[in-house]
């Protein structure tokens, strides 16, 4: 039958999207832990490096201070250089000393796992452990024979402690006349600003260049998937740069010019970016370079314009540092502070325009009911409501053609050979009562996009991460950690991840079940076979994506059996 067949149509193509955005997709593989091994920094402008890299104006880039050979632990790496603390109310760290650079940061709101005890989220590595990963600042000199502060540079600290109200001003001398400080300040979030200035007692002028870099060590483990960016990212004078890891040739520098703007490296949760000043003119560069050792380094930087610093005269520059989590709301805020697109940061996708109003409806609901799970209740019953007219036309097509159901047999019965004729007499039987074949796909088709949306949404917002629900569900953006193959926990063994079919997915199964019963049941027996699977082969598949998703999915089929089978009773093909 063609109404049949054009619905197996719309359940085989949203069987092929939900198999596609889980397994298909996969664009980065995680890479394995490189070896430990001496890490460098690639400073733009200024000669003498062991690590080479061209600069915008044509020159070396110069190496900061190597580790040491073998990786060391964390703790040791922290303890090993003298250091002033960080302690504001979402970050934890310090800041290094020895080269007056920020490469210890903790998340203090923010755990590896659900348990609020586990450790806290580490972003920021230092120099000797196996992936350094960290911001440097300073300047590059123009005029020759400056002697300049470098990574290897001890600087003076004014304070025992960086927190929010209390800067902290570092000091350095080179003995030739000129003072070099820089100052650190923090907000009460994730924004750190830092003012490098130098003055000049010496008798003759100097030129100089800002510069800000990030460098990360070691290709980080992605999640691997088409729908989400990880890797470097940046706005430069309004313009989108999102480069993977492995997009970038090693020893090729990606350079744009930009006035404005900011640039850093994306995780799943996470960002680390630059923020120059937005008036000044700059030359931003993408790189990643491998060593001897076949160490992957990648490091993003900028270069300024050349600043004049007369003798008797003094100059700085300040540059901002984003080093947290990409909360939409926080970010938005730091638009409003004068960074251009800074929640773009967060990958809505090329379907922002379903996905960000999405989670907008989904956060206002949150505040009103003060969890997740039931938001995503309400927005799934408004959008029932929203399409509840065309679901209505659909449905009521539908029951006519159960209705029609032993007149299409009768007619398959006259014409056993002649499929042409059976199609024929189908469609003006159809014809004649008002029934449209095609209705029946509506109710799937209508899913998908929102499907995809809430999928999106649930997949990279840090505002989803560790969500609860109610009962056992801890994290939305997770799949369902129970098992029917232990009994959902009664039984003391965890079942390997083939049988990792929790509660939720079953609910969804028995759902599409019952809503199947609903529809037109297909008179050729191998696509009432096929039909007969279909919610078997949902819930597997749909076991393996975030608790979250199957919630909405479950409740989606719950509100359309209620209203399916209240058209149906009424036209009484209930």
């Amino acid at each position: 039958m063609m109404d049949q067949k054009n619905l197996l149509i719309a359940i085989v193509l949203s069987v092929a999207i939900l198999i596609g955005f889980q397994y298909l997709l996969p664009v980065n593989k995680p890479a394995p832990t490189p070896a430990p091994s001496a890490t460098t920094e690639a400073a733009p402008g200024s000669p003498g490096t062991p690590v080479p890299a061209t600069t915008p104006s044509g020159g070396t880039a110069p190496a900061g201070a190597a580790a040491t050979a073998l990786a060391v632990s964390r703790e040791q790496a922290v303890a090993d250089q003298p250091r002033v603390k960080i302690d504001t109310p979402r970050l934890h760290g310090s800041v290094a000393l020895v080269g007056g650079r920020l490469d210890d940061l903790t998340l203090a709101t923010y755990h590896e796992t659900v348990d609020p005890k586990s450790p806290e989220v580490v972003l920021l590595w230092p120099t000797g452990t196996t992936n350094p990963y960290f911001a440097a600042f300073g300047w590059v000199g123009t005029t020759a024979g400056v002697k300049l502060p470098d990574a290897q540079t001890s600087w003076t600290a004014s304070g025992e402690a960086l927190s929010p109200g209390h800067p902290l001003t570092l000091t350095w001398d080179n003995g030739e006349g000129l003072t070099f400080t820089r100052t650190f300040k923090i907000d009460e979030n994730y924004m750190f600003t830092v003012e490098d200035a130098v003055k000049n007692t010496g008798s003759a002028a100097i030129s100089l260049r800002p510069y800000g870099l990030i460098s990360r060590t070691g290709t980080p483990q992605v999640a691997g998937y088409y729908i989400l960016h990880e890797g470097l990212i940046g706005d430069l004078d309004g313009s989108l740069k999102e480069v993977k890891y492995s997009s970038l040739t090693p020893e090729k520098a990606e350079e744009y010019s930009a006035t404005g703007g900011w640039f850093g490296f994306t995780d799943k949760y996470w960002l680390t970016a630059l923020v120059p000043q937005q008036d000044a003119a700059m030359k931003v560069q993408f790189r990643h370079t491998v060593d001897a050792n076949k160490v992957d380094r990648y490091q993003t930087d900028y270069t300024g314009s050349p600043v004049d610093v007369p003798a008797g005269g003094a100059t700085s520059v300040s540059t901002r540092f984003f080093a947290g989590a990409k909360e939409f709301d926080l970010l938005r805020a730091y638009e409003e502070t004068g960074i251009p697109h800074f929640d773009l940061a967060i990958d809505f996708g090329l379907f922002w325009f379903l996905t960000k109003p999405i989670f907008m409806v989904l956060q206002f609901f949150y505040g009103v009911l003060g969890n997740f799970g039931l938001a995503i209740l309400l927005l799934t019953f408004l959008i029932k409501l929203a399409f509840f007219p065309l679901a209505n036309k659909s449905y009521s097509a539908m029951s006519k053609m159960k209705l029609l159901q032993p007149e299409t047999v009768k007619i398959r019965e006259r014409f056993p050979d002649d499929k042409p004729r059976q199609q024929t007499e189908i469609m003006a039987l159809y014809k004649k009562v008002g029934a449209n074949p095609l209705a029946g796909c509506l109710p799937i088709v209508i899913q998908i996009p929102v499907f995809f949306s809430l999928y999106k949404v649930l997949f990279v917002t840090i505002e989803m991460r560790h969500a609860p629900f109610f009962g056992w569900i801890h994290d939305l953006s997770a799949p369902d950690p129970t098992s029917f193959a232990n009994l959902f926990g009664l039984l003391p063994f965890t079942p390997p991840a083939v049988l990792a079919i929790g509660l939720w997915p079953l609910i969804m199964g028995v759902t599409m079940f019952l809503q199947q019963k609903l529809n037109p049941q297909p008179v050729d027996p191998v696509q009432a076979k096929m039909f007969m699977a279909l919610p078997v082969v949902f819930t597997y598949m749909l076991s393996a994506f975030p608790a979250g998703l199957v919630i909405y999915w479950s409740w989606n089929n719950l509100l359309s059996i209620a209203q399916q089978w209240t058209i149906m009773h009424r036209q009484g093909a209930a």
